[in-house]
């Protein structure tokens, strides 16, 4: 996994670089600890040979690792970053994430989970591609956040698993993160997805399918709301018969009208969904598609614009305000082509959202601007507060009433 990497650790705690740097030396890393910002400064601005991860305190003798990143930044592009914090540090973590680091991790955390982590930044998977261009977070919002923790609960969970969400969610990189946390991340992951199948039941079931190949490993059965009532049937005659595979699949949003309808199983829902992980659409997580899109532009930028500094502020509010129907595939196919047309060394709303230059009488009233906003604001409270009514209000300063009326209003409720 880290096998041959070259590492700089900085971290002044001397039981916690000390643990550290035995395990990553005990994975076959190249590990330079350094205990003080001015060190690490110049040790990653003018490296011996190329660094492929930073792992970095938040909490430094002689500074933050938020000042080393920065002062790196502005000077050129630094290696990849996963920063450790503690609880009370995790706003500034989130702030860094959205600067372009990595990842972060708390403390207290477990070792496997440290690694599963470090993994993801330093050796993304090509045959993932594209999606090798995303980031392993979904975002760094309070429901990005609970999405994650049911991501590690999963990964210890051997029952199977049902991930749902729109187009564009992330569900198959969900899914391969699950695998890659497990017990059986050594073991195959097979992916089948029912949307792309022109034989679903040979893909699952026939010589070389699914069953056949996944040993012990994990099967994806991606877009199930697609599949045939004949393979819905063969699906659930194969389970009864005992599966010692790992099992996760996936739907979209369209799953319990098919079960209203009879045209997928009830049955076969139940036992699939032992677990489930659903995945909000980015339109209701509008700071996750702000960061999506500087995770992404930090990754393409370099190679198809690299003249351009950066995103403006009005793209990024113009990003924040956008529904996102494709989800993050649309994020970075709007990116992709903005990069190609950017004229100026900022990214702009026009380069993202270009179909509004060919309307430009087609303004929003003040009065659409001002329920834009108010939703915009609703969806933030509700985020930050889990969903909670009367929590969010109390941040809106208005009555719990009042918010329930424009929740419905807006079409949240």
């Amino acid at each position: 996994m880290l096998t041959g990497r070259r590492i700089v650790l900085v971290e002044d705690d001397e039981i916690m670089g000390a643990s550290l740097l035995q395990r990553l030396e005990l994975e076959g890393a190249h590990v330079l600890w350094l205990k003080q910002m001015v060190r690490a400064l110049g040790a990653i601005r003018t490296p011996g040979q190329p660094i492929d991860v930073v792992i970095c305190d938040i909490g430094l003798p002689d500074g933050s690792g938020e000042d080393l990143f920065a002062t790196l930044n502005r000077t050129g592009t630094p290696p990849p970053f996963l920063f450790i914090t503690g609880q009370g540090g995790i706003g500034q973590a989130v702030r860094l994430i959205k600067s372009g680091a990595a990842d972060y991790v708390t403390k207290p955390f477990d070792m496997s989970v440290f690694l599963e982590r470090l993994s993801l930044i330093v050796a993304p998977r090509p045959d993932l591609d594209p999606d090798v261009d995303f980031p392993p977070l979904l975002g760094v919002s309070a429901a990005a956040q609970r999405i994650e923790t049911l991501i590690l609960r999963t990964a210890a969970d051997p029952q199977p698993a049902l991930i749902r969400g729109g187009p564009g969610s992330g569900k198959d990189l969900i899914a391969r993160r699950i695998h890659d946390m497990s017990d059986r991340r050594a073991a195959p992951f097979i992916a089948v997805n029912m949307a792309r199948e022109d034989n679903a039941e040979q893909a699952l079931f026939g010589p070389g399918g699914g069953f056949e190949t996944v040993g012990d490993g994990t099967l994806f059965i991606n877009a199930i709301s697609r599949m045939a009532p004949d393979v819905q049937t063969g699906l659930l005659q194969r389970l009864d018969r005992g599966f010692d595979a790992r099992l996760i699949t996936a739907c979209g949003t369209d799953l319990e009208g098919r079960i209203a309808d009879q045209r997928f199983s009830s049955e076969l829902f139940y036992r699939l969904a032992q677990i489930e992980i659903p995945v909000p659409p980015l339109a209701k997580r509008p700071d996750d598609a702000v960061w999506l899109l500087q995770q992404l532009f930090h990754k393409l930028a370099p190679h198809h614009a690299p003249a351009l500094e950066g995103l403006s502020t009005l793209c990024e509010e113009a990003a924040r305000g956008f529904d996102w129907p494709g989800g993050g595939r649309e994020v970075r196919a709007r990116l992709l082509r903005g990069l190609a047309v950017a004229a100026g060394p900022l990214l702009q709303p026009s380069d993202l959202f270009p179909e509004r230059l060919a309307r430009p009488d087609d303004m929003m009233s003040l009065a659409e601007a001002r329920e834009s906003a108010e939703r915009a604001q609703i969806i933030a409270a509700l985020d930050r507060t889990g969903g909670q009514i009367g929590e969010a209000a109390r941040l809106l300063r208005i009555a719990r009433t009042t918010l329930w009326e424009k929740m419905q209003k807006f079409g949240l409720s």
